[in-house]
């Protein structure tokens, strides 16, 4: 069986949930997996090798999570635990599962379980989202690759912009266009002030004069 680890830190300290192996009960629904009486294993992958996994045991209401964790430097120790679930109706018919967060104290109803010693909630593990550390050219940037996945153009600022899409209103194109046009500028600016760049020319022109 698999290892769960304590989950990788940026350079400032603070984990994010893109760091953490993260158990969606939604997908486990998609995959029909909470039906009560299975077992089975599930596996965390990069570029295709399998990097941890947990066994997974369901019951009516609850699922079993069967793992081995440790702490950074610490031993293997074996883990298991229950987790219960609960179900809320949707509006157009069929149910919803949630996990109920299994930390002492929380219960919070949360879709995302994240890894450490225990699976537990965001809040519990005190993780941020990945784009609460993005600058604000990484932010412009993100904007801008949204308008232009939104208008069929090939993601990235640094490839020309393409035509307007069929079928769209030239009104609903220009001001998308505008749009892309300021978060491309201002994703621009921001990578050449945090690069140095703008400091550096306004030091060449300083000097020519």
């Amino acid at each position: 069986m698999g290892g769960i680890g304590s989950g990788r830190r940026n350079q400032s300290g603070k984990s994010t949930t893109s760091d953490m192996r993260a158990l969606d009960v939604r997908r486990l629904q998609r995959d029909g997996l909470l039906t009560p009486g299975l077992a089975f294993s599930w596996q965390w992958n990069v570029c295709g090798k399998e990097v941890a996994s947990i066994q997974i045991r369901t019951e009516v209401d609850r699922v079993i999570l069967d793992y081995r964790s440790r702490s950074i430097g610490g031993e293997w120790r074996p883990t298991e635990y229950p987790v219960y679930l609960e179900w809320t109706g949707l509006h157009y018919g069929g149910r919803r599962p949630w996990f109920r967060c299994p930390k002492e104290g929380c219960g919070r109803r949360v879709a995302i379980l994240f890894g450490g010693s225990i699976f537990v909630c965001r809040h519990c593990h005190r993780l941020a989202y990945e784009c609460q550390r993005e600058t604000d050219d990484d932010r412009a940037m993100r904007r801008a690759d949204t308008i232009r996945r939104r208008l069929g153009w090939r993601p990235g600022i640094a490839y020309p912009v393409g035509d307007k899409p069929k079928g769209m209103h030239w009104r609903t194109y220009l001001r998308l266009l505008e749009e892309y046009n300021a978060f491309a500028q201002a994703s621009w600016s921001g990578m050449a002030e945090r690069l140095g760049l703008v400091s550096r020319q306004l030091t060449r022109m300083h000097r020519l004069r």
